[in-house]
């Protein structure tokens, strides 16, 4: 069931935040990238734009960005993308790939990687999740990514010293 998103009063963790987005299926994309970075900046975040062309690519920039690509580590990277499905199993492997290379990201890196790329079955869906403020995931992600920043910057600072 598609559950409603509200724009909310998420606290944040401060900091800078990466958007990395795919030039493909614009439209849509757009949609959640203005939505995201709204709810970021309405937050007190910083944000950066990074376009990549499709959600393939996606993983590479994300690992870019969390390598330091950018001059400083971000509190967390928002990957927003849509892969609609075709008569062929194509974006079936592509969103597996940007799923499992999003994780592996977060993971080596101990940042947060919000994976927002939507695997959608037509447009009727991109339409809904991406241009309808009532169930946008551009918002979500970001709510998300705001909640994890906090949580990671609690977790290290409860490090027992070495």
């Amino acid at each position: 069931m598609l559950r409603r998103r509200q724009a909310a009063r998420v606290r944040g963790a401060g900091g800078w935040y990466v958007i990395v987005a795919s030039r493909y299926n614009r439209r849509y994309v757009e949609g959640m990238v203005g939505a995201a970075r709204a709810q970021l900046e309405a937050a007190g975040a910083e944000v950066t734009v990074v376009r990549v062309p499709g959600a393939y690519e996606i993983v590479l920039g994300a690992e870019l960005v969390a390598r330091g690509g950018l001059g400083r580590r971000p509190a967390a990277i928002v990957c927003l993308g849509v892969i609609l499905r075709g008569e062929t199993m194509h974006a079936e492997l592509i969103g597996r790939a940007v799923t499992d290379g999003l994780m592996q990201v977060g993971l080596r890196h101990g940042l947060p990687v919000i994976h927002e790329v939507l695997l959608l079955e037509n447009e009727a869906q991109a339409q809904r999740r991406c241009l309808d403020r009532r169930y946008n995931r551009g918002l979500e992600a970001a709510q998300t990514a705001l909640q994890m920043a906090r949580l990671v910057k609690r977790l290290e600072g409860s490090k027992p010293a070495q």
